[in-house]
């Protein structure tokens, strides 16, 4: 691997891609481990896909914007990295597949020039702040809240406190109380308000999907707009040293609070207040507007009228800017080639505004279309194959990517929703204006699909047949949803059936609910009146083994027999740290924090050296073989087993990170004496791995 350069205005990000070369190369030569180096490219946006030897790149849209500049540039990166296909996601992000190791920092510097970031996309830290994509442009919204995820994501990037946590965190910003960013499932969510004329937040706490999705906890009916960063930021610093370490599935916040119990949290978090960086942050608000159209197109002559209409009524929404109009552009599966993004490029700039968005339904929302320039944008998607109508309608499914990239997939979640798609548009075409019911799909229970909060949801699975030959399943799941203003229900797993029979379940669940539905009953209102039972009853002949046919055996889109391959998971993987590696990257953040030290930011050094010293801590107690699993329980027994050798006194001074305001003196005194903790570490660890060879 050559010498690596950049051309970058930015020192920061320029720094951060050429250690990301560095440490790829160090790991190609045997210098840092494999589990090690997971965790280090993950907070890079670069993971590992179920193909060998080739990696996903997450690239980091905060709440799902791009400017065409942006939009070209990634267009023009996957062309040359990767397979030339874009796929949206659930996060509002971008991802590109197959891309070589060796070509990521290369990659990310060619995202760099249009400001377009990995950084952080996968990994162990604050994943992509997402946001309402009708944010700005809302009737109903209080207030634009697009400011204000943009601060969070600003703030939060690179922030020492949130770089190495035991699991990912996910935030999201709704525009308004029909929260349509989901906080409900969030570690934080945030719905605004206006209270005596000031700015606001309700604020949820403790959300998450996965295989046991839990709801959110009520933090704040009302918090301050200025006091937004300074409570994730306390809410951070307890997760990083409370949360779970070691075992994977019990990581997340949402299991600290279960564990400890919400008032014990919060307690927790108010503790924090005195150590944060800033007790009340004010978020500038911009003080120029969007950039607008400023062309006017000519009426397409060739003009569908009728199909115009019924585009306008089920895609197009008028913004509270007069005159102007939002256009929800429907995505297949969420994937989008570089050649269509071009030409797309290419037709729209200049005739909407210059911000167009990533919808958490893998679609995009193109914002600020004069009312004169409609039919022109509808021509241009009907001419490229994107005009399809209900973007926001139950026939437009969210799937993520299941066993056609992803390591941890257990069965097709892609091909199948196709077949769903197509048996709705066939069978139940009066769907494609209905905004009540929400169908999802994953390849396995972690819910990326977002399956666990589908009014009609699947995720990928496994079942057998009576002879033992392995089949793949579909877990069927029902009633969940958004009730609103930060309340949500998970949905119910009901039935489990072979995946061929897919399609059955769902024209079996719609045309029950058409049938015996009461007069304006929504579907999740039937389903509680039903109950579980009733839809077990219902669906458990197709969840029969009896009848199989050999098609049953062969997934959805392949050819081969089925055979269940689940490979290592990487999201946010939980890595198993090795003592001299560790005690390598102590003394990285004590460099670190002699850097921040010296730019006068106060509160970065000091938490560089917490989390120096927390490392020490943890790689000799592994010298021990002494097994912790959350920042706390190092603390707390390294002084129990380095009694003799420390003096017991570590904890105290380790946690005078939260009893101390970040001021000058402290930030000097406490890196003073982690550098001398580390170095004593060093040290002991040299004599006594002398001793013992």
């Amino acid at each position: 691997m050559q010498s690596f350069r950049t051309e970058l205005e930015n020192p920061l990000v320029e720094k951060d891609i050429i250690d990301l070369e560095r440490k790829i190369r160090l790991f190609q030569e045997g210098k840092i481990v494999e589990e090690k180096f997971r965790s280090l490219r993950l907070a890079r946006g670069v993971y590992g896909q179920r193909q060998q030897g080739v990696q996903m790149v997450r690239i980091k849209l905060p709440y799902g914007k791009m400017t065409f500049d942006q939009w070209r540039r990634i267009a023009d990166v996957s062309d040359e990295y990767s397979t030339g296909n874009l796929h949206f996601t659930t996060r509002q992000d971008i991802q590109i597949h197959f891309v070589s190791l060796d070509r990521t920092p290369q990659l990310w510097s060619e995202l760099e020039k249009d400001k377009v970031t990995m950084r952080e996309a996968c990994g162990n830290t604050v994943r992509n702040v997402t946001a309402s994509v009708t944010a700005g442009v809302d009737k109903e919204e209080p207030f634009d809240v697009t400011p204000y995820a943009h601060a969070t994501f600003s703030y939060f990037l690179r922030n020492p406190i949130c770089q190495d946590m035991g699991r990912k965190m996910k935030f999201s910003f709704s525009s308004n109380d029909e929260d349509t960013a989901l906080s409900y499932m969030h570690d934080l969510g945030f719905i605004p308000k206006v209270k005596n004329g000031l700015r606001g937040f309700k604020v949820v706490v403790g959300g998450g999907l996965g295989a046991q999705p839990r709801m959110a906890d009520l933090a704040y009916e009302f918090l301050p707009e200025d006091q937004i960063i300074p409570f994730t930021e306390a809410v951070l610093r307890v997760f990083d040293r409370n949360g779970e370490r070691n075992s994977r599935n019990k990581a997340r916040m949402k299991f600290l609070v279960e564990k400890i119990g919400f008032e014990t949290f919060m307690e927790l978090v108010e503790e924090e207040r005195l150590a944060l960086k800033s007790k009340s942050y004010k978020i500038d608000l911009p003080s120029e507007g969007p950039e607008l159209a400023n062309k006017v197109a000519d009426q397409p002559t060739d003009l569908d009228e009728a199909a115009f209409a019924l585009w306008k009524e089920t895609n197009v929404i008028e913004q509270k800017q007069e005159g102007l109009f939002g256009v929800y552009v429907r995505v297949p599966l969420g994937n989008m080639s570089t050649t269509v993004s071009r030409e797309l490029i290419a037709a729209l700039e200049g005739y909407i505004g210059n911000d167009v968005r990533v919808s958490i339904n893998q679609g995009l929302f193109l914002r600020n279309v004069p009312e004169a320039n409609l039919a022109y944008v509808f021509s241009v998607l009907t001419a490229h194959g994107y005009a399809g109508l209900g973007a926001n309608s139950a026939v437009n499914i969210t799937a993520c990517p299941g066993t056609d990239t992803c390591n941890l997939a257990i069965s097709d979640s892609t091909a199948v929703t196709k077949v769903f798609e197509e048996t709705l548009e066939r069978d139940f075409p009066e769907l494609l204006k209905n905004h009540d019911i929400n169908i999802k799909i994953s390849g396995c229970m972690n819910s990326c699909g977002q399956h666990g909060m589908a009014n009609i949801g699947f995720h990928g699975s496994s079942m057998k047949s009576k002879d033992k030959r392995v089949m793949p399943a579909l877990q069927v799941l029902l009633g969940g949803g958004t009730v609103g203003d930060g309340v949500g229900r998970a949905a119910e797993k009901v039935i489990k059936v072979p995946s061929k029979r897919g399609p059955q379940v769902l024209q079996m669940v719609i045309s029950d609910y058409n049938t015996n539905k009461e007069e304006g009953e929504r579907f999740n209102a039937y389903y509680d009146r039903q109950g579980k039972i009733y839809f077990y009853d219902l669906l458990k002949p197709l969840g029969e083994t009896e009848n199989l046919e050999d098609s049953d055996f062969v997934d959805w889109g392949r050819d081969e027999q089925f055979k269940t391959e689940i490979g290592v998971g990487e999201c946010a993987s939980v890595i198993v740290d090795l003592v001299g590696t560790l005690l390598l990257e102590s003394e990285e953040k004590i460099d670190n924090a002699k850097e921040a030290l010296q730019e006068t930011k106060f509160a970065d050094a000091i938490y560089h050296a917490y989390s120096s010293q927390v490392n020490a801590a943890k790689a000799l107690l592994l010298d021990k073989n002494v097994k912790t699993n959350t920042q706390m329980k190092v603390i707390a027994d390294f002084d129990e087993h380095y009694q003799e050798e420390f003096g017991g006194l570590v904890a105290e001074q380790i946690l005078q990170i939260k009893k101390n305001e970040p001021s000058e003196e402290f930030a000097k005194d406490y890196l003073q004496k982690a550098e001398y903790f580390l170095n004593k570490a060093i040290k002991w660890r040299k004599e006594n791995t002398l001793v013992q060879a």
